[in-house]
């Protein structure tokens, strides 16, 4: 599976091809992947050590028609019928699953869908991720916004009539740093009701900072919870250690954020196993932290900048689905994302059985919302995408769009008093 993700090495030095093919080829060149590197704020293990007990034990292939059946009975769904709903076995059942996943979402959400949009102010990145198209063997257009260009974008997007932005970087702390990140959310607060931040893990008390700045969420993508499959897909930075990244939602918490959003990029490996994890860890901390917002997201890998095969393996829009409607069961008062890497038709679908939120107006390039919004070309002020999206709607088109088929689309619901 590996050789699917290798970037193109033609614009590498020497140098840097060497130390690519190192990483690539003899994992004794590769830093431990379980080991904090300086200056990672370690904290209890309890919530990883309880996801995983259940992930190592979860055998998909052993539940059956009946144990799925039974789950779709039962009016609280527990956490081996949540498992039953996940398995092979509850495919047939897709349709019941879906009509059970819409009556949850109708109970605790009623008819409406919350819309948001990305912002990538940065797309440096010191991270090897062989799959992503930010990654820093990758031969693409670098940018990060200045503190000008932040707000001109801020401001196209705010015109547009959207209240809730998602902000995001690559993961470069040298040119993406905390302080940095924290002006972005300054000016964010001027335009936006609502901000979000999609960026590196940092520990609690930059956290506490980004929130003072006025943070409201972070979300963060595990990418997979198999530690061992992780170890071969993050070859080099921060990223590669699994266990930080795992408790990084846990530390955002304990930093005073509001919510905390979850992911797993379902196609990088066992997607049934990293679908259990993923909402495991939502079960989990919501336990433990009752008054926080959680939600759940479910990207499938896109095709990245200098190569078009990167596309999930097994997760079909049929498996999709049933994960989604898995996830509604199980966590019915949870916010369930799912963005523009799905087709249009899908995502009209899905936000009337499962869905709660979905991005509209997408960009994942830097600093090219004025052209996409207006038609107008910035030219060399825009920097490369980290994948390929599928959905391009406006927001505008997004809106009418989910009114005409019978949703309200919500911008805010959140008062600051």
């Amino acid at each position: 599976m590996e050789n699917q993700f290798l970037i193109d090495s033609e614009y590498l030095s020497p140098e840097a091809l060497e130390r690519k093919h190192r990483l690539e080829n003899d994992p004794t060149s590769r830093t431990d992947h379980m080991a904090y590197q300086p200056g990672m704020e370690q904290i209890s293990p309890e919530i990883r050590n309880k996801v995983m007990d259940q992930v190592g034990t979860y055998d998909y292939s052993t539940y059956t028609a009946r144990d799925v059946r039974a789950a779709l009975e039962h009016e609280t769904c527990s956490m081996e019928d949540f498992k039953a709903l996940l398995s092979p076995a509850a495919a047939p059942f897709l349709e019941e699953m879906a009509v059970k996943a819409q009556r949850e979402t109708q109970k605790h959400f009623g008819n409406t869908v919350y819309l948001f949009t990305p912002l990538y102010i940065a797309n440096y990145c010191e991270n090897y991720c062989v799959y992503c198209g930010f990654n820093c063997y990758n031969h693409i257009k670098r940018m990060q916004l200045n503190k000008e260009q932040i707000e001109h974008e801020m401001k196209v997007i705010a015109d547009s009539g959207m209240e809730e932005i998602l902000m995001l970087t690559g993961e470069s702390r040298a040119k993406s740093s905390v302080e940095y990140i924290g002006e972005a959310v300054k000016i964010a607060r001027k335009y936006f009701r609502m901000i979000g931040l999609e960026i590196y893990p940092v520990n609690t008390d930059e956290y506490r900072y980004l929130r003072d700045c006025g943070a409201d969420y972070v979300t963060v993508f595990q990418e997979t919870y198999d530690a061992d499959k992780y170890e071969t897909l993050h070859l080099k930075g921060h990223k590669r250690v699994w266990p930080y990244r795992f408790e990084a939602q846990e530390r955002a918490l304990m930093g005073g954020m509001r919510g905390v959003g979850f992911s797993a990029l379902l196609g990088l490996a066992d997607f049934r196993k990293d679908a259990l994890a993923t909402a495991l860890h939502v079960y989990y901390l919501q336990r433990k932290y009752p008054h926080a917002e959680m939600s759940l997201s479910c990207p499938r890998l896109r095709p990245i900048v200098n190569n078009d095969k990167i596309n999930p393996l097994d997760v079909h829009e049929k498996e999709l689905c049933q994960i989604l409607c898995a996830y509604r069961i199980f966590l019915p008062f949870a916010g369930i994302t799912v963005s523009s890497r799905e087709s249009a038709s899908f995502r009209d679908g899905i936000v009337k059985i499962a869905a709660t939120k979905v991005s509209a107006g997408v960009s994942t390039g830097i600093g090219d919302h004025e052209s996409k919004y207006t038609g107008q070309d910035a030219g060399a002020d825009e920097g490369d995408e980290q994948f390929e999206i599928n959905d391009g709607r406006s927001f505008a088109t997004m809106y009418e769009d989910m009114s005409q088929e019978g949703l309200q689309p919500v911008l805010n619901d959140y008062l600051y008093v």
